[in-house]
């Protein structure tokens, strides 16, 4: 069996790496898998760029300045919206033509266009699509953020201005999914549960197949490590409990940052010691930028690519708290969890399904600043953290481990395929 992977980036952001991680874990089990993406970063042999980076960045800029036109020129919602009225014709590759399996991951930014999509599902070769957001069940968005809309149709869209109307942008790529999902069927694979139920609500995606897999990960490369050794290693301090916060950018209000700050506050004003014996070590871009906006000590560390050295700052932490007020089923809980880290974050989407609580780590009341403020210091102050360590890792073990998820996946791919061949 050849799968082709289809992902933007190889490993830039959430999406990137759950894809990677799940073609290595193919090829593990004598699946042909190979990842196809519009940004190559690796030397990878596995891994093949669309090869063509100034089309690509052409690709780019047109949708970005359509979108920007229909926000009337504000950026403020800029990367939460997509429209795919660009990208890439990849039926034209060789890997296309030599793989038995198409399986679309996170394709926006330009690199696959609605008429990109369609002419592959034209070609008559089965595809998966896992989804990492809301967007393939959704007119336009990324992020539903409590709207309903896209259960009927996509209308009067929150982020557009004024709330767009009838017959807005959100509307008019509605209508254009809707056609070519009407004449197409697809497997779509949710990575929680939460976005399964969610997806199977999407008039969108009325009749078309959908199932939850949760994303993989490698625990021979995520596992627990000596603490004191990964903090010297990373010049942090070895007499503090060390709050760890996670994201590709930390500034992105989507990742709760403003909760963190505020649950931290209200830590030090209820519990004063706690100012001398607690920091926070903030791994991804723009950190630097919060360094000042934290009642505790605070380590920025900046974005780091070398995973080795992302597996010793989780290593390093205490807790690891991720107050997100919208998520599908985030790695960096899952990575967190594989060290043996405690982790805390709000009750929403699929957090629960990862944290168990009072078990492996504490789930917060959803936008509650001081439940999280409880969680972290119930998971420093109160809990049995060895306890709490092994749980997290046992929990990462049996249910996201990369060899279960594979064989999950082979499924849908004989499922798809049988779809193809007999109709059925």
């Amino acid at each position: 069996m050849r799968v082709l992977v289809i992902n933007t980036s190889e490993r830039t952001g959430g999406a990137a790496m759950a894809a990677n991680r799940l073609m290595e874990a193919l090829n593990n089990t004598g699946v042909k898998a190979k990842m196809l993406v519009r940004d190559k970063e690796t030397d990878s042999i596995t891994v093949v760029g669309i090869g063509d980076s100034l089309l690509a960045q052409r690709h780019f800029i047109r949708e970005r300045m359509a979108v920007l036109a229909r926000l009337h020129f504000s950026k403020k919602h800029l990367f939460d919206i997509d429209i795919a009225n660009a990208g890439f014709d990849i039926t034209k590759t060789r890997e296309f033509q030599e793989a038995d399996i198409i399986h679309l991951h996170w394709v926006n930014q330009g690199m696959l266009s609605l008429k990109g999509i369609r002419k592959i599902l034209e070609s008559g070769k089965p595809v998966v699509w896992t989804m990492h957001d809301a967007w393939p069940s959704t007119g336009i968005c990324h992020l539903t953020m409590g709207c309903k809309r896209f259960k009927t149709r996509c209308k009067n869209c929150k982020y557009l201005p004024g709330g767009g109307g009838e017959n807005d942008l959100s509307s008019k790529v509605w209508k254009k999914k809707k056609d070519i999902l009407e004449h197409h069927g697809i497997f779509f694979v949710a990575c929680s549960k939460w976005l399964e139920g969610e997806a199977k609500q999407s008039a969108l995606l009325n009749g078309q197949n959908i199932t939850c897999i949760p994303n993989p990960i490698d625990t021979k490369v995520f596992k627990r490590h000596d603490k004191a050794e990964a903090r010297k290693m990373l010049g942090l301090p070895l007499d503090k409990k060390l709050i760890l916060f996670v994201s590709q950018r930390v500034t992105n209000a989507y990742k709760g940052m403003d909760y963190l700050v505020e649950a931290c506050r209200l830590l030090v004003e209820e519990h004063p010691e706690m100012k001398e014996q607690c920091a926070v070590v903030m791994l991804g871009g723009h950190a630097e930028e919060m360094e000042g906006k934290l009642p505790l000590q605070s380590f920025p560390l900046g974005y780091i690519t070398d995973e080795r050295k992302i597996v010793e700052v989780y290593n390093a932490a205490d807790v690891f708290v991720l107050p997100s007020l919208s998520e599908n089923l985030p790695n960096t809980i899952m990575e967190a969890m594989a060290c043996g880290v405690p982790c805390v974050g709000f009750k929403v989407g699929g957090i629960p399904e990862e944290i168990e609580h009072k078990k492996t780590g504490y789930v917060a009341e959803y936008r509650n600043a001081k439940d999280l403020k409880e969680g972290i210091r119930w998971v420093l102050a109160e809990a049995d953290c060895e306890a709490l360590s092994a749980a997290a890792m046992k929990k990462v073990a049996t249910s996201f481990s990369q060899d279960g998820v594979a064989l999950k996946y082979i499924e849908v791919y004989n499922h798809a395929m049988a779809f193809k061949h007999y109709g059925i």
